[in-house]
């Protein structure tokens, strides 16, 4: 028997294989604040006649033929609460527990409006968006990552270059904070940027997450360490009646997850991944090879109904070499000549005890970080003979501890607590790839410092609803210098405001002001003689300014529009390179180890509209636009546009579920062109300047002049499933960049050479410093399409 009728054969098992069996959906409702549970409450499928009620325990159970489905609990005096695209397979059952908040609405009966169907955040009711986990799994182009599946949100820019910065409303990607139930997780990305958080691979498993809030003004105060938003990760629990698990194989690696009870009150989630990234490349005969492997798990332990505790870990490591022999083409060799050797790791680690009162609970939250990141280079790759051009050595460490009280109490949802944190930062660097003018890198540097803050938070509505009113107060500070150790100097107040017209309308401000200390890499910098250079560095500022409306549709969709203004302040001040720290972080390697100054202002505003469509009738889909313009100083003290001001930004992400568990998505993406700052040639092809970089410098003077061409891009996947008894198999296929849209990089200044390929000197009588090289500038385009198979074979 051939292979096509091995194939043909296997599909006609898979499809006369079917689905007798059903599922089950069942779980718990309970009050959000003391967990206690809420007997008889309602819980149906959307769309249908099949519902429960829950038992005395608040428990309930309902079973379904597989398919995706939206499931609401409602409960009088409590406001309802939808699931959307629960999927439903045989193999093992779906854990939905509904954490209801009270309703201060006087009600005779439940009645659910389009407002309820579409889950909004009742403390910050302003900017925020969320997914759910089937809107992260089977999003086109999105390869499960949720760095990249964020994008299809409004504020939400990509560079086209395949990395995974997160860069909101045109703000640097370094001004973002992330969170795991409720535990701050600094790295979210392999090779990841030093001093930033892009990077090009995500290091989060999307099989633990259950849901995700991506906040991009209004900040809960408890994790208001940031200037642009924060993306707050809710895991999902591990089963609680056996050992179940998912295999995956996807476009760049390999996965299992496992997840089940260790006894009674105990359940887990453990995974483990790896990148045969570096085998697709060595056969595609790229100049480097990534390697990069990831861990994560989280352990529940309930005491009892008021007590619990909560473990989570995520590691990677990335190793990051050269193939040597790839070497034929001009920018084979270009590439090969500059990029370092690079190894990272990193870890983080956290416990959350949680405990309920009768009408607060309350968090204790430990956390440690650890990155240790390496790099090195030698002149032409020469490890035995070359001169090291690079060497670097760096370790970051955090050890974290958070209090947060969350309390209701006459109509009001407080919320208050305080945290403790230490920092080290310790790093060698030897770098002899600079500018003209600017000194070498030569220094070793052990900083230590201590960070405090204080929040308060405080919710309330009025007039039956009508009206939200919600204030908070943060205050951080640090032992870094006598203007940082101040709380009062970091003062961050927020005022936000919502009024509900009708069921269907409701409008929106908000006015907040944010605070976030500058990178390690900028606070430790040092000279050669061991001088801290920027022991005057304060926190950076910026002021949020948001007004806007939403719309609520029966057919589980909303339509906003928002307005924003964000000004900021103390953005540290580059001095040898005459730019803003804020338009660095989207390349690789480390930013901000060089003197800066807390001088820098600049500011966003734009405007976003959003369609978002909830599975409705077999339908889903997003449609984004965000018209933005973002601005910070030059050397002169004027606004200029920043890197990240793309200007329009539209993001088209919708799809539909057909029978026999068929599903298509397609997403468009539009990114107006970036801008850049075009190169020095006249600097760069000096012989000593170039033999030492390898690259073409950058002309600050002329900082961001260019502009990239505008970017399209498509994605499509198309999703089959089949359930069985014991194990359910997905398979898709999944294609990024379908139209094969060139992607524009900066130019890559090149060397001319001679017949036996030597560098052509133009002036070679002249005296060294000011011989030159016959450069050329090589264009940097890339129109790959990335098409992936993917299995995932759940049990």
């Amino acid at each position: 028997m051939n292979l096509r009728s091995l194939l043909l054969c296997g599909l006609s098992l898979l499809s006369l294989s079917t689905f007798a069996q059903k599922g089950i959906i069942k779980g718990r409702v309970y009050d959000e604040i003391n967990n206690e549970a809420l007997p008889f409450a309602n819980v149906f499928i959307e769309g249908t006649t099949t519902g429960t009620t829950t038992d005395i325990d608040g428990n309930y159970t309902l079973e379904l033929e597989p398919g995706l489905y939206n499931v609401t609990a409602s409960f009088v005096g409590y406001t309802n609460r939808t699931e959307y695209e629960v999927q439903v397979s045989p193999s093992r059952p779906v854990v939905i527990d509904f954490a209801l908040s009270e309703s201060s609405q006087t009600l005779a009966e439940v009645e659910v409006t389009a407002q309820d169907r579409i889950t909004r955040k009742v403390e910050n009711p302003v900017s925020v968006s969320t997914l759910g986990i089937n809107e992260i799994q089977r999003n086109p182009g999105g390869n499960q990552d949720i760095s990249l599946v964020i994008q299809s949100l409004p504020g939400v820019a990509s560079t086209p270059n395949f990395r995974n910065d997160i860069i909101i409303r045109g703000g640097a990607p370094n001004e973002n904070s992330f969170f795991l139930d409720g535990i701050e997780i600094p790295s979210i990305n392999h090779f990841a940027t030093q001093g930033s958080s892009g990077g090009p691979v995500g290091l989060l498993n999307v099989n633990f997450i259950r849901e995700v809030d991506l906040y991009t003004s209004g900040f809960p105060m408890e994790k208001a360490n940031a200037l642009s938003s924060v993306l707050d990760i809710k895991l999902k629990d591990g089963r609680s009646d056996k050992i179940g698990g998912i295999f995956q194989v996807g476009a760049s690696e390999v996965g299992l997850t496992l997840e089940g009870p260790i006894n009674e009150k105990t359940t887990f989630l453990a995974s483990a991944r790896r990148s045969y990234l570096q085998f697709l490349f060595s056969v595609l005969e790229l100049p480097f090879l990534p390697t990069y492997n990831d861990f994560q798990y989280k352990i529940k332990h309930k005491f009892d109904d008021k007590n619990q505790l909560t473990l989570i870990g995520l590691g990677a490591i990335d190793q990051f070499k050269l193939n040597l022999e790839a070497n034929e083409t001009e920018v084979q060799q270009f590439q090969l000549a500059f990029l370092p050797v690079n190894e990272q790791w990193n870890y983080s680690v956290g416990a959350k005890f949680t405990h309920f009162g009768e009408n607060s609970y309350t968090n204790f939250i430990l956390s440690r970080f650890m990155l240790n990141n390496t790099a090195f280079k030698f002149e032409n790759n020469d490890e035995e003979n070359g001169q090291q051009l690079l060497d670097y050595q760096s370790r970051e460490i955090e050890n974290k501890l958070r209090i947060e009280n969350f309390r209701r109490s006459g109509g009001w949802r407080l919320t208050n607590g305080f945290g403790f944190e230490e920092v080290k930062y310790i790093t060698s660097e030897l770098d002899l790839r600079v500018a003209p003018g600017a000194a070498p890198r030569n220094y070793e540097t052990d900083l230590r410092l201590f960070q405090y803050f204080v929040f308060s938070n405080a919710n309330r509505s009025f007039f039956d609803e009508k009206l939200n009113l919600n204030l908070g107060l943060r205050l951080d500070g640090n032992t870094f210098n006598a203007q940082t150790a101040n709380p009062l100097n970091q003062l961050s107040p927020k005022i936000a405001l919502t009024y509900n017209i009708n069921s269907d309308w409701s409008l929106t401000a908000n006015y907040s002001i944010y605070n976030q200390l500058p990178p390690y890499t900028t606070l430790g910098f040092r000279d050669t003689a061991g001088t801290l250079v920027n022991e005057d560095l304060e926190y950076i500022s910026t002021q949020h300014l948001v007004a806007g409306f939403a719309y609520y549709l029966p057919f589980n969709a909303k339509i906003s529009v928002e307005g924003f203004y964000k000004i900021y302040d103390n953005y540290p001040f580059l001095t040898e390179r005459g730019i803003t720290l804020a338009n660095l972080g989207s390349d690789f390697g480390v930013i901000g180890n060089e003197p800066a100054v807390s001088s820098a202002r600049g500011r966003a505003r734009g405007i976003e509209f959003l369609y978002q469509q909830k599975l409705y009738d077999g339908w889903f889909g997003t449609l984004a636009y965000t018209l933005v313009k973002s601005e910070f100083e030059d050397a002169n003290g004027d606004l200029v546009p920043s890197s990240w001001d793309n200007q329009n930004i539209i993001t088209l992400t919708g799809g539909k579920k057909f029978g026999k568990n068929w599903e298509l998505g397609v997403q468009y993406q539009f990114l107006g062109g970036a801008p850049y700052t075009p190169t020095d040639i006249a600097t760069s092809s000096l012989v000593q300047v170039y033999n030492v970089n390898r690259r073409g410098l950058p002309d600050w003077s002329r900082l961001n002049e260019e502009r990239f061409d505008n970017f399209n891009r498509v994605n499509i996947r198309i999703d089959k499933k089949w359930f069985f008894e014991a194990w359910s198999l997905n398979l898709y296929f999944d294609v990024q960049n379908l139209l094969g849209q060139s992607v524009d990089g900066e130019p890559l200044l090149a060397l001319n050479r001679d017949d036996q390929g030597n560098p052509i000197i133009l002036n070679p009588n002249d005296a060294p410093s000011l011989q030159r090289y016959d450069t050329k500038l090589l264009e940097n385009g890339n129109g790959t399409r990335i098409p992936s198979l993917g299995i995932i074979v759940q049990f």
